[in-house]
């Protein structure tokens, strides 16, 4: 928590998650949140708590994860940016680093978070150089057959199909504002933009609408499983590797740093 000798800092961090057990940390396993916080306290010379926007899983990559940390107002932005990047691992990158106001929760005021999925559709997809970094399927996919499913995402939905554990006290509706489909260098990418998600719901959905382009079930089923009919179950979720947090998206005024200190104002990293 922040005191009056601290000031609040909100990082954009980048990682590859293919050697991290999640985000979260643990203690016995190595996670993002843990690396993060051992560097940060290495240069806090004190224990410092990063909380994130949110968790990911075992395998699952970020380009758009957002943190903050309370550190000394010694540490303006643009000096911790290059100490951080510096000592933090060769899997863990921060693009910037910015002061944000007191109150600032990247969890609790976050509007809306981006995934992006990609699947591998070309035989090179199954390269060492690319393979950590999508599903490396390597088989054609109709993309026309996979963006008609995703257009029914749009708008307020029950996804208790598409999830792995439901979160009783918050319900399990989700409002998507976008849900695409569209090409990538190495085969199809899935973008959906939503104010929250359930457990593993985005490879859910992935794995299903897939499994719809390669024949491998009713094109209604989609629309079936968001209606919530019993005894119809998802396809199986498509692996973690694909799938890269990409954008989280706040008000303008968390960057409201009047209540921070002077030089925190003045410094902000591209």
């Amino acid at each position: 928590m922040e005191t009056p000798d601290s000031i609040r800092l909100r990082l954009t961090v980048h990682y590859d998650g293919s050697h991290f057990h999640g985000w979260q940390f643990q203690p016995d396993q190595r996670t993002v949140q843990g690396e993060l916080e051992s560097a940060l306290s290495r240069l806090a010379d004190g224990r410092r708590a990063v909380v994130g926007s949110g968790r990911t899983d075992t395998g699952v990559h970020a380009t758009g994860q957002v943190a903050s940390v309370d550190m000394p107002p010694r540490w303006v932005p643009t000096e911790l940016h290059r100490a951080l990047n510096a000592v933090l691992p060769h899997d863990v990158w921060v693009q910037d680093v910015r002061p944000v106001r007191r109150d600032f929760h990247p969890r609790y005021d976050a509007l809306a978070r981006t995934y992006v999925y990609r699947v591998g559709t070309v035989a090179e997809s199954r390269s060492p150089f690319h393979r950590p970094w999508c599903w490396a399927l390597a088989e054609p996919l109709d993309l026309g057959a996979l963006s008609s499913p995703a257009g029914l995402l749009v708008g307020e939905h029950s996804f208790r199909s598409f999830a792995k554990a439901g979160q009783p006290e918050r319900g399990d509706r989700c409002r998507v504002s976008s849900a695409a489909w569209e090409g990538w260098e190495l085969g199809v990418r899935f973008t959906i933009t939503a104010d929250r998600y359930l457990h593993h719901m985005v490879r859910y959905l992935v794995g299903t609408m897939v499994d719809i382009a390669r024949a491998g079930r009713p094109p209604g089923d989609l629309a079936r499983l968001l209606d919530s009919e019993p005894g119809l179950e998802t396809s199986p979720p498509a692996p973690p590797e694909g799938l890269f947090l990409a954008r989280v998206e706040y008000p303008d005024h968390v960057h409201d740093v009047e209540s921070t200190t002077p030089e925190a104002r003045s410094a902000t990293t591209a």
